[in-house]
């Protein structure tokens, strides 16, 4: 089996383009020093750590046998991929379709949370229904009370 297939240097690398990604966006930030820190001072070392934690991971996969990775699954990532767009296309306005009016958080959470349930292995209405109840609560409590978001929970209504 090759090592550069095995589960632990896939994710060390993950680390490192993770930590790359991070640096390319933060590159505009104004560093600082450590005692007067600017903007991309924590962002900047944050990077430098998952870097670091990358190159350790991978360079440890290289000696030691690990576990070889799997093929993907399409219908979960497709499924979660999906929920996710038509989350964010219910819950914000479009300015590209100014005749669209978004839904709210509650039926964009139900449509992400059902959608997503939809790729996994076991679909059972019930649990699904609960999680629909207990995530649009939470969140209600967490963003809309909590938090005082000018958020639309049900278009129209609240």
């Amino acid at each position: 089996m090759s090592r550069l297939l095995s589960k632990d240097f896939l994710s060390g690398v993950m680390f490192i383009a993770f930590g790359l990604t991070a640096l390319w966006f933060g590159r505009h930030l104004q560093m600082g020093t450590t005692v007067r820190m600017g903007p991309g001072y924590v962002p900047h070392m944050l990077a430098y750590i998952m870097l670091a934690l990358g190159g350790v991971i991978s360079v440890m996969a290289l000696f030691t046998q690990g576990e070889r990775t799997e093929a993907p699954q399409w219908r979960p990532i497709t499924m979660v991929t999906i929920g996710i767009v038509l989350f964010a296309v219910l819950f914000e306005p479009m300015s590209f379709v100014p005749a669209f009016v978004p839904a709210g958080l509650i039926p964009s959470l139900i449509v992400l949370v059902l959608i997503a349930s939809l790729g996994g292995d076991e679909f059972k209405i019930t649990e699904v229904i609960f999680n629909m109840v207990v995530l649009s609560i939470l969140c209600i409590i967490v963003f809309k009370v909590g938090l005082q978001m000018n958020i639309s929970v049900l278009r129209g209504v609240w």
